[in-house]
């Protein structure tokens, strides 16, 4: 009964994680023409590898310096279709006003890290 316990909380603490939509077009224009490496992830509610994601994200943006990140849930078609995204945790990365990057489900820290680092 405590592993079910456990396993109910990890789950809602994970779904918990921050989930709304930042993207905004004005913004995300301005970043790039600003010169920053421009980071979208994609979301949907009670998707826990879409918080591990964004966990990584959100910390991803304060160990590096001129890198933008934006997220939204993908059930919002407007910008699902800008990026052509289709799958939650979909995590894409621009540089100089071009996808460098496009991974779906990826969540290792490791990998994340490296694609950006990659792209700066």
């Amino acid at each position: 009964m405590k592993k079910i316990l456990l396993f109910i909380f990890c789950v809602f603490a994970l779904s918990a994680n921050a989930k709304e939509t930042t993207f905004n077009k004005e913004l995300f224009d301005k970043a790039q023409s600003d010169g920053k490496v421009v980071i979208v992830s994609s979301w949907i509610k009670y998707c826990t590898s879409c918080a591990s994601q964004m966990k990584v994200l959100d910390k991803a943006k304060n160990d590096f310096k001129n890198i933008e990140y934006f997220k939204f849930d993908v059930r919002n078609k407007e910008i699902a279709d800008l990026f052509n995204i289709q799958y939650q945790t979909t995590l894409l990365i621009f540089k100089n006003n071009k996808e460098v990057y496009r991974s779906i489900g990826e969540t290792s820290r490791e990998a994340i890290y490296k694609a950006i680092k990659s792209s700066i």
